[in-house]
C-alpha cells in the first residue's frame, strides 16, 4: 500500500492556494524525508486553474513544479488536472519537470475524454491515475464499467472518490468489491466524520493508494488525517516505511499554525449528509440570498433530484418553492445568512 499525501493540493483550499514556493518545498521535504510515497502539489481543482483565476495573487503551476522537483528525493510528486480545466499543451511542462505522476479528474459518465490525457501521459513514463469524481452518483456496477475501460486505455489506477463525504463504510465496500483485481486507491472527504473509517475500509479491501492530508487539511471539512491513517495502519504492521513522528512534527511545525477555524461547519455536514458537492456553492448562496432560504434545506432539496449537479434553474425553483412553503406556514429559519456568506471564501 502507498500513501498519498495531497497536504500541498487539496489543502490549499483551507488556505487560500496561498502556499509559496518555499512552503511547497519545506513541506515537500518533510513529507518525502518521513517516507511518504506520493506527494501532490498545485491549485486544489489542478492543473491551469490558478491561470483561470482572476484578481487574486496565486502561484503558477511552473513554480509548483519547480519547488516539489527539487525537494522530492525519495518517494514520487505529482499533481492534480481535470480535462477541460486544463488541455493536453499543459501537460508539456508536467513533462519538461520530470513529474511522477497525474490524476485525471473526470465523472464517470464522461471518462472517455480522458483517453488522450492518458495517451500522452503514458507516453512520457508518466504514471497515471483516473479519479471518478462524486464516483458515488452513479451505482458500483456502473462505477465499475467505467474503471475497466479507463484501465484498459492504459491508467495504472482507477480512485474510488467521495467529493461530498457522504459514503458510509459499507458503500465504500461496494464499491471497492467490484474492482477488487484492480489497482485503485481511495480519497475520502470527511463531511459526516467517515474519511479515516472510510479509508480504513477501503484499505482492508486492497486499495493499492490512500489519500491523506496533514490535519486533515482539505476541502470542505477536509480529508483523511495523515496522522491518523498512519498510526492505525501502523498498528497492524502496515506503512511501516512512513516514519510517524516525523509526519507528526511536520504537521505541529508547518500545517497545524495555519488552521484558524475550529469546530464544524454544519452547512458542511448537510453537504455529506445530501451528497452535495462544494464546488457548486456558489449557486446556492446566490439563491438563498436572494429567496432567503435556509441553503441547508436548499442544498436537501436540490440533491433529492440531482447530486452530479446544481443547474440554476433547478436551485432556483427548489429556493421558490422553499420560500412559499415558508411563507406558508409562518415559518422563518434560523440561519444567519449574513453571517455565514459575509465571510464564506469561494469554493472554486
Amino acid at each position: 500500500m502507498m500513501l498519498l499525501d495531497t497536504t500541498l493540493r487539496d489543502g490549499s483550499y483551507v488556505i487560500n492556494f496561498n502556499f509559496d514556493r518555499q512552503q511547497t518545498a519545506t513541506i515537500c521535504t518533510e513529507l518525502d524525508d518521513a517516507g511518504v510515497d506520493l506527494i501532490e502539489v498545485g491549485h486544489g481543482v489542478g492543473l491551469n486553474a490558478s491561470k483561470r483565476d482572476q484578481g487574486v495573487a496565486r502561484e503558477t503551476d511552473e513554480v509548483y513544479m519547480a519547488a516539489a522537483a527539487g525537494a522530492v528525493k525519495r518517494g514520487k510528486w505529482g499533481m492534480f488536472a481535470i480535462p477541460g480545466v486544463c488541455d493536453l499543451s499543459h501537460l508539456d511542462a508536467c513533462i519538461d519537470h520530470k513529474m511522477d505522476f497525474l490524476r485525471f479528474g473526470v465523472s464517470i459518465d464522461s471518462y472517455d475524454k480522458v483517453r488522450p490525457f492518458i495517451e500522452k501521459a503514458k507516453d512520457a513514463g508518466i504514471m497515471v491515475c483516473v479519479n471518478f469524481m462524486k464516483s458515488y452518483v452513479r451505482p458500483p456496477i456502473m462505477f465499475e464499467k467505467a474503471a475497466r475501460e479507463v484501465i484498459g486505455l492504459g491508467a495504472d489506477y482507477v480512485y474510488i472518490v467521495d467529493s461530498a463525504g457522504n459514503m458510509p463504510p459499507r458503500t465504500v465496500r461496494q464499491y471497492c468489491e467490484r474492482i477488487s483485481d484492480l489497482p485503485f486507491g481511495f480519497h475520502a472527504h470527511n463531511n459526516l466524520g467517515l474519511a479515516v473509517a472510510n479509508a480504513l475500509e477501503a484499505a482492508d479491501c486492497g486499495a493499492t493508494i490512500i489519500d491523506a492530508s496533514l490535519q486533515g487539511m482539505g476541502r470542505c471539512t477536509g480529508n483523511t488525517m495523515t496522522e491518523h491513517f498512519v498510526a492505525l495502519m501502523q498498528r497492524e504492521g502496515k506503512l511501516s516505511h512512513i516514519n510517524l513522528l516525523a509526519v507528526l512534527d511536520a504537521a505541529e511545525e508547518h500545517v497545524r499554525p495555519l488552521l484558524s477555524a475550529v469546530g464544524h461547519d454544519s452547512v458542511d455536514l448537510i453537504c455529506g449528509y445530501a451528497g452535495f458537492h462544494s464546488s457548486y456553492m456558489d449557486v446556492i448562496r446566490r439563491n438563498s440570498i436572494e429567496f432567503d432560504v435556509d441553503p441547508r434545506l436548499l442544498i436537501i432539496e436540490v440533491c433529492k433530484q440531482d447530486q452530479s449537479d446544481a443547474p440554476d434553474a433547478l436551485v432556483r425553483a427548489a429556493a421558490m418553492q422553499l420560500r412559499s412553503a415558508s411563507d406558508a406556514s409562518g415559518f422563518r429559519h434560523r440561519f444567519r445568512l449574513d453571517q455565514y456568506f459575509g465571510h464564506e471564501q469561494e469554493d472554486l
